[in-house]
């Protein structure tokens, strides 16, 4: 039985990157070891982590000469921290722009360093929209943005022009669409969104960015620290680590990021269409921003939520209820979700409208 996974997090997986993933869980390579077990110094988990590092570097078009990839831990909540103490000095600025849950999270974290400030926001509107054609402080030692929004279904469908680098959260849709990585200064994802499971936080800096530190930090929370020791300096999350890698050798497989941004513009917007076509449904973000990755919904008619919710679990669609602060349906629709999850989702909206209407 097919189930298809529309939960925003953590999400769905490539069936084939599970098989493999789970026979190694059992034995790696014929080592007669799980990978679960096999120590972060051996020959075969250092060649885990360098095909993951040099694949980064492969799906997102940067060179290592430039930039620096690493495999952290702590999730993305770690780096609304680490991001500001490493980079934000005491007497310099830096702008964040509030697009939702995650966005306000960061500025609260980074406040504690530096000038932080709130340059745009769409809170009036329960961060329906992205904020456009806000002003950039070109003393600001960074911009902080976060591309996709997981609860409130919006997205930077473009990054602004600007000599100030940007920070950018990508959690949730990390290798999803094609980037311009001259305009960040660093990025960073929490695997469980879209790239593998919880326990690795994925983060790429640009050399020249990251060279400019705003003070002494701890050791661990030093990215110069994880830079040195090629994400080993610690013990490093394989199993995580050794997911997302099979995750990215698949994008590969299959066509690399401009493919699944193809199947991504058609997924997403097959849903849309229903979406606008269905008198029973609407959408709640803004149309010019939204997220490829989180489709959110309404029903004009909320008494019939229960009913559409068990309709969707009949249909084998599981994760479909929206976040409490939206509340409705959320479909989220990753680089792994089939396009028949999302054709059997649509068939139940038009059955279900069929019924209710």
């Amino acid at each position: 039985m097919t189930k298809y996974n529309f939960y925003a997090g953590p999400a769905i997986l490539p069936k084939e990157v599970m098989a493999e993933a789970s026979q190694s869980a059992v034995e790696f390579g014929g080592t007669g070891l799980s990978i679960l077990e096999m120590s972060h110094r051996s020959k075969e988990v250092a060649a885990v982590l360098e095909e993951a590092k040099v694949s980064v570097h492969e799906l997102l078009g940067t060179s290592a000469d430039e930039y620096d990839v690493l495999f952290l831990q702590g999730g993305a909540s770690s780096q609304f921290y680490m991001t500001a103490m490493n980079f934000l000095g005491d007497d310099e600025s830096a702008g964040y722009v509030d697009t939702g849950a995650w966005s306000t999270k960061a500025f609260k974290e980074a406040s504690k360093f530096g000038n932080a400030s709130i340059i745009a926001d769409s809170k009036d509107t329960n961060y329906n929209y992205i904020p456009k054609g806000f002003d950039i402080d070109g003393a600001s030692k960074y911009v902080h943005l976060t591309s996709n929004n997981t609860i409130f279904g919006t997205q930077f469908q473009a990054f602004p022009d600007s000599n100030v680098p940007f920070i950018c959260d990508m959690s949730s849709d990390i290798f999803s669409r094609k980037l311009d990585m001259s305009k960040f200064g660093m990025i960073y994802a929490g695997a469980q969104k879209n790239l593998g499971p919880a326990g690795v936080t994925l983060a790429i800096l640009n050399k020249e960015f990251a060279a400019k530190t705003a003070r002494e930090v701890p050791t661990m929370l030093d990215y110069q620290t994880h830079v040195k020791k090629d994400s080993a300096f610690n013990t490093p999350p394989v199993f995580p680590i050794y997911v997302s890698m099979l995750t990215m050798r698949w994008i590969k497989k299959h066509g690399g990021v401009a493919a699944m941004q193809a199947k991504n513009e058609k997924k997403a917007g097959l849903l849309y269409d229903e979406i606008d076509r269905n008198t029973l449904f609407y959408g709640t973000a803004a149309k010019e921003d939204r997220s490829m990755m989180n489709v959110c919904f309404l029903l004009h008619d909320e008494a019939l939520m229960d009913g559409f919710l068990k309709a969707c679990a009949d249909a084998n669609c599981i994760g479909v209820k929206g976040h409490r602060s939206v509340g409705g349906f959320r479909a989220s629709m990753y680089n792994a979700m089939p396009e028949e999850g999302v054709q059997t989702l649509i068939d139940v909206m038009k059955e279900f409208e069929n019924v209710n209407a």
